[in-house]
């Protein structure tokens, strides 16, 4: 190898860290929602319903710890938020499997059920990283048409991911 080779292979190997530290972080772009029965963001994917960007990223409804949104805060994704929206609504039983699709399966400390506002049910997984999926048995209280609002809390971060699901209860 001559010198002048010799020397950018060196200068190379030195600014690679350099160059690495500067590029910006990759962010996650996949993480979960609720497939079954159907959230609002999987009939959105499922192209059941008209819908803008969530269509494409039906795992990314992610927003701080604590909020009661079904677009979870984010703005990008607020059509999940409309009531009013032609959303499918499934016939469940009383007591009904919740099940959760994970496309990056983050450390978890709960999974949380509100209907009507009020917490239904909570699943403390102590910061263990679940499976691809994730199913829960819920007993939703309650009988007839409801919305419920299913959270994924993020054991190492501020966030959760959160679903809405428009279930009538028999």
């Amino acid at each position: 190898m001559n010198v002048k080779k010799k020397t950018a292979a060196i200068v190379g190997a030195a600014l690679a860290p350099a160059i690495a530290l500067s590029l910006p972080a990759p962010t996650a772009g996949a993480h979960g929602y609720v497939s079954s029965p159907p959230s609002r963001q999987a009939q959105c994917a499922a192209g059941s319903v008209s819908c803008g960007n969530i269509k494409y990223e039906p795992q990314s409804v992610e927003g701080p710890k604590g909020l009661r949104s079904c677009s979870g805060g984010n703005g990008q994704f607020s059509e999940l938020d409309n009531d009013g929206k032609n959303w499918a609504v499934t016939p469940v039983n009383r007591t009904t499997q919740f099940q959760w699709k994970l496309t990056a399966r983050h450390a978890t400390s709960t999974w949380e059920y509100y209907v009507g506002g009020r917490k239904v049910a909570e699943f403390n997984d102590g910061g263990a990283r679940p499976g691809a999926t994730v199913s829960h048995s819920v007993n939703l209280g309650a009988t007839g048409k409801q919305k419920v609002l299913a959270v994924w809390n993020i054991a190492d971060t501020p966030n959760a991911f959160y679903a809405c699901i428009d279930v009538n209860v028999r």
